[in-house]
């Protein structure tokens, strides 16, 4: 997330901290891989996003979409909203309510395990540069 003032523009990074505690969570996981996303730093099993370490603070969860409702009546989470649009199976969890390993520890496992249970994506194939 940017904000302009005074011709300055400032950035807000994700919580390297929270990364890393998702890293240590995540690590036993087969097919885990991060790549830097909406700003923040995603952890993906298989291909398909599990959480991440939100550039808009908090974390990011991956969910079973028939879950949604009931995880953000019973539970801390809120609906992601990307472009005004609530987005059924993401979840957005504050940073206050993931401050410890026992908090942050079932998101991560919903998470991958639901990342897990989505057909396998193959690595985005890189293309050569276009010759002139």
């Amino acid at each position: 997330m940017a904000s302009q003032r005074s011709g300055t523009v400032a950035v807000i990074a994700y919580d390297e901290d929270l990364a890393e505690r998702i890293r240590e969570l995540i690590a036993t996981k087969r097919g885990v891989t991060e790549t830097k996303m909406f700003g923040g730093l995603a952890f993906l099993v298989g291909g398909n996003m599990a959480v991440a370490a939100s550039g808009q603070g908090g974390l990011l969860v991956r969910c079973d979409p028939k879950d949604s409702d009931r995880l953000v009546g019973s539970t801390k989470a809120e609906p992601m909203v990307m472009r005004g649009r609530e987005m059924a199976g993401w979840l957005r969890v504050e940073s206050s309510a993931v401050r410890t390993k026992r908090q942050l520890e079932p998101w991560v496992t919903r998470g991958a395990t639901y990342a897990a249970s989505l057909p396998k994506k193959s690595p985005p194939k890189k293309t050569p540069p276009k010759k002139k």
